[in-house]
C-alpha cells in the first residue's frame, strides 16, 4: 500500500522559496519609495497590523490605553470564527442536498433525464449572481450568506458525485452480478465505494468554493467576518489591514485544504492500495 508523502525540511524550504522571493521584492519596492505606502504598505507594516488585528487590548493595562487600545482590536479571532461557521454550515447544507441527488441521478437514467436539463441551466450561474435574490428572500445576516455558500458548494459535489457513479468500472458491476448481488448490495458494496474518490474530490472543490463565496457574501450581507472587515478597512484606506485580512483568508483556506487532503488520504487508503 502506498503511503502519503511526508513533509521534509527540504520540501518546506522549496515551498518557502517563492514566497520569500515575493516578500523580498515587495520589501524592496516599499523601501525604495517607488510605491505609495498607503497603496502598498511594507511587509513589516502588514505584519504589525496583523498582530494588532489578532491581539485584544487589555483594559486593565494602563499602557494599552488610547491609540493602542484602538489598534489592538482582537477582531481576527471573532471574524475568523464567523467566517468558518458560515463556511461549514453552508457547505453542510449544499453538500447534504447535492450528495443524495447526485447518487440518484447517477444510478437512475430516468432521474438523470428529468433533472439534468435544469442542473445544466443553473450550474453556470455564479453564486454572486444570487446576491440580490438572497437579500430579498432572507434579508441581512447569516441566512443569505449561508444560502450563497450552499449554492457554491452544491454544484461541485453534485457533478462529481454523478460522474463518480456513472463511471464505475463495468468489471466491478458484472462481477457483483455474477456473484448474485442485489440492487441494494450493488449500490452499497460496489457503486458507492467506487464513486467515493470522485465524491471526496467534489467535496474538496466545494469547500474551497464555499470559502470564496463567504468572503463575497460578507462584504454585502453581514456585519462580521473577514470579508466584512476587509471592506471596512477599504472605507478608511487601511491597506495594511486589507492585506492582513487577505493573508488570514489565505492561511485559513490553506488549512482547510490540508485538512480535506488528509481526510481524503485517510478515507481512500484502500483505493491507493489497489493502485500501488
Amino acid at each position: 500500500m502506498s503511503r502519503p508523502s511526508r513533509i521534509t525540511p527540504a520540501a518546506l524550504a522549496r515551498g518557502a522559496l517563492v514566497p520569500l522571493v515575493v516578500v523580498a521584492v515587495w520589501q524592496a519596492l516599499s523601501s525604495s519609495g517607488m510605491v505609495n505606502p498607503t497603496v502598498l504598505p511594507s511587509p513589516g507594516a502588514v505584519l504589525v497590523r496583523w498582530w494588532h488585528y489578532l491581539l485584544p487590548a487589555d483594559p486593565y493595562d494602563p499602557a494599552q490605553s488610547g491609540w493602542l487600545a484602538w489598534a489592538l482590536s482582537g477582531e481576527m479571532l471573532t471574524d475568523a470564527y464567523s467566517s468558518l461557521y458560515r463556511v461549514v454550515l453552508g457547505f453542510v447544507v449544499g453538500a447534504g442536498l447535492a450528495l443524495p441527488l447526485g447518487l440518484l441521478m447517477g444510478t437512475s437514467e430516468r432521474v438523470y433525464g428529468l433533472m439534468d436539463p435544469l442542473v445544466q441551466v443553473l450550474r453556470p450561474i455564479p453564486p454572486i449572481a444570487y446576491i440580490p435574490l438572497a437579500i430579498l428572500w432572507f434579508g441581512l445576516g447569516n441566512p443569505p450568506a449561508v444560502f450563497l455558500i450552499a449554492i457554491g458548494a452544491f454544484f461541485p459535489v453534485l457533478m462529481n458525485t454523478i460522474a463518480g457513479v456513472r463511471h464505475v468500472d463495468g468489471i466491478y458491476l458484472r462481477a457483483a452480478r455474477n456473484l448474485g448481488a442485489g440492487k441494494l448490495t450493488m449500490f452499497v458494496r460496489v457503486i458507492l465505494p467506487a464513486a467515493t474518490p470522485y465524491i471526496l474530490a467534489g467535496a474538496r472543490i466545494g469547500i474551497g468554493t464555499a470559502f470564496i463565496v463567504v468572503i463575497v457574501s460578507e462584504m454585502i450581507a453581514v456585519n462580521a467576518g473577514l470579508g466584512f472587515r476587509i471592506l471596512e478597512a477599504r472605507e478608511f484606506m487601511w491597506s495594511d489591514k486589507i492585506i492582513a485580512g487577505m493573508f488570514t483568508i489565505g492561511f485559513l483556506g490553506l488549512g482547510i485544504d490540508i485538512a480535506m487532503n488528509r481526510l481524503n488520504t485517510h478515507l481512500l487508503r484502500w483505493h491507493r492500495g489497489l493502485d500501488s
